[in-house]
């Protein structure tokens, strides 16, 4: 049974920031076989949401302004809920991850993502949850788990190197007006080549945007931005 030949999947996303629950609503909308029944901005809030709302999965971020994700997650079991999780957190604390297991966290995204990133994730989570029948053996179970997990990273083009992509990241995030490849490569001490080509990696990425830069004397330069999460997808 495939997802398009069902009910569509629930979600409600509880996330205390407008903008961005108002993104994951849309990211929710586009992958075929999901629907957003609605939005919340605290734990309490998702709370009474849940007792009058079926829900099969919550997009839950872990930071709400009243409770911790996870603290929300383990006082919905002890409730009776049975909803599934995909913790939506900026947090990388491994401890965090192994706790969210046992509390039906079946899915863990990393701020900043794009649309292509949860849609992979909420797909994965259709494809587990849609498989029904008895395993013929270790194999199947394997498969059916692995589905979960997301595939390893793409492999960057030839040249590349991640830790330099990881600085590159982090100089032109830390920029609100944007950076030029030489202001990039005089941040993260390389050649203004090489910073070109990490800035068009990440705007082929749809990670990063490009603007000329006019008002100066001769060609006007590129000046590169990234794009926040609430702008993806758009």
């Amino acid at each position: 049974m495939s997802t398009a030949d069902s009910q569509p999947i629930r979600v409600l996303v509880v996330e205390d920031d407008p903008v961005a629950a108002d993104a994951h609503v849309m990211y929710v909308g586009r992958v075929p076989g999901f629907t957003a029944v609605g939005k919340a901005h605290t734990g309490a809030e998702a709370r009474r949401m849940l007792d009058r709302t079926p829900v099969d999965l919550l997009l839950l971020d872990l930071h709400l302004p009243d409770v911790h994700g996870l603290q929300l997650a383990r006082s919905l079991r002890a409730a009776g809920h049975h909803t599934d999780v995909v913790a939506v957190t900026s947090a990388r604390d491994l401890t965090v991850v192994r706790e969210g297991v046992s509390l039906g966290v079946v899915q863990y995204v990393l701020k900043p993502f794009t649309f292509a990133t949860l849609r992979d994730r909420l797909v994965r989570y259709a494809e587990f949850r849609n498989a029904a029948g008895e395993a013929s053996g270790q194999d199947e179970v394997d498969r059916a788990l692995a589905t979960l997990r997301a595939p390893g990273p793409a492999a960057l083009p030839k040249g590349l190197s991640g830790p330099t992509l990881e600085r590159v990241t982090g100089a032109l995030r830390g920029s609100d007006e944007g950076l030029t490849a030489a202001g990039v490569a005089e941040t993260v001490g390389i050649s203004r080549i090489t910073a070109r080509r990490y800035l068009e990696h990440l705007v082929d990425a749809g990670r990063a945007g490009r603007a000329p830069q006019y008002g100066q004397v001769g060609r006007p330069e590129l000046v590169y931005r990234w794009v926040r999460e609430s702008e993806r997808g758009r």
